[in-house]
């Protein structure tokens, strides 16, 4: 089970609003087999794996390990129980049971009707942490949300005129950019847009372009500001208008935090970076919308400016990125 989240974790950034799954076929303590989905729309991790098999007579006495519930309905591809029970495997092993109404239990029944003797909840909390933006997705109804924010080792985010350029280093900034890579969607409030001029973009990091996601009520910031090139999808959030522009999608939607990841979800969005600023984090952490905060904490010192968002929480982990600090923090009140 180990080997099969390596292999899921290849998936990353790649297959959502899908899970990451991975699998591992065994006969007589020998991987004969493995595989993962490696891209949304494309075949699931069993079916790479099956599909690895030199000798596909071992499958019937073989063990399957997959990472997730294995399917039992169409979408993208075909069910996964139907190939399980056509190669008469015999033993499955099986991770999470997956959360999706689609699925939900009705995957392993369908093993378990066709004899096959399935075994569940093998490494569940590893599993669960896995795929965390998926079944935060699926069992509370909102993205999986992470905070980030880069702050001075006196605790200010930008000076007073709303300069933040550059606080973190570039290793610092280069982990951001994987962070991006890894989540669906990236939101900024007002004045970051504005005075920042962020593009919001994978530039330091291999990857795609999450979704641009800003919070502009007046519509206000001007269209030529980086957010509104053509490099990604993005949507506005505001209280003005709702129209579609080519990828520019203007939402008209109330501002507060709880509204704001009401239009997420309703966007298929499975995890959201939270980058500020300082007003708009703490808008989040104020309504304890927040699963995860990462903070940047470099040597320089302003004296005075917009102070960093405060957060209760105990510091989980923290990581020297060539002189800078990496902190990530993890909600225990949810």
């Amino acid at each position: 089970m180990f080997r099969a989240f390596e292999l899921a974790r290849l998936g990353l950034g790649n297959v959502s609003p899908n899970p990451m799954v991975g699998c591992v076929i065994v006969c007589d303590n020998r991987i004969i087999g493995e595989g993962f989905h490696q891209q949304f729309g494309q075949a699931h991790a069993e079916v790479n794996a099956i599909n690895s098999v030199s000798d596909m007579s071992l499958l019937p006495k073989s063990t399957l390990y997959v990472t997730l519930e294995p399917c039992c309905h169409f979408g993208k591809t075909p069910p996964c129980t139907d190939l399980i029970i056509k190669h008469k495997i015999q033993n499955v092993i099986v991770c999470n049971p997956d959360p999706n109404p689609l699925v939900a239990g009705k995957g392993i029944s369908k093993l378990e009707a066709a004899g096959i003797r399935v075994i569940s909840n093998v490494l569940a909390a590893e599993g669960n942490e896995l795929n965390k933006r998926f079944f935060t997705f699926h069992t509370k109804h909102r993205p999986y949300i992470l905070l980030k924010w880069a702050q001075t080792q006196d605790k200010f985010v930008a000076k007073q005129n709303f300069d933040s350029k550059w606080i973190s280093n570039p290793y610092a900034r280069q982990q951001v950019h994987q962070m991006r890579a890894n989540e669906d969607a990236i939101l900024v409030g007002f004045n970051t847009a504005f005075y920042d001029n962020p593009s919001l973009t994978v530039r330091d990091a291999a990857g795609k372009n999450p979704i641009r996601v800003l919070l502009d009520p007046n519509l206000e910031i001007p269209e030529t500001h980086f957010i509104y090139n053509t490099e990604a999808k993005t949507l506005v959030l505001n209280q003005i208008k709702s129209a579609e522009n080519q990828h520019i999608h203007f939402i008209n939607c109330g501002q507060s935090a709880e509204n704001i990841i009401e239009v997420l979800y309703q966007q298929n969005i499975q995890s959201v970076i939270i980058e500020g600023g300082s007003a708009t984090l703490q808008k989040f952490i104020n309504a304890n919308l927040w699963d995860e905060a990462h903070v940047f904490e470099s040597k320089t010192l302003f004296r005075q400016g917009i102070k960093a968002p405060i957060t209760t929480q105990k510091m989980l982990l923290e990581t020297n990125l060539m002189g800078d600090k990496w902190m990530k923090y993890k909600n225990d009140l949810l």
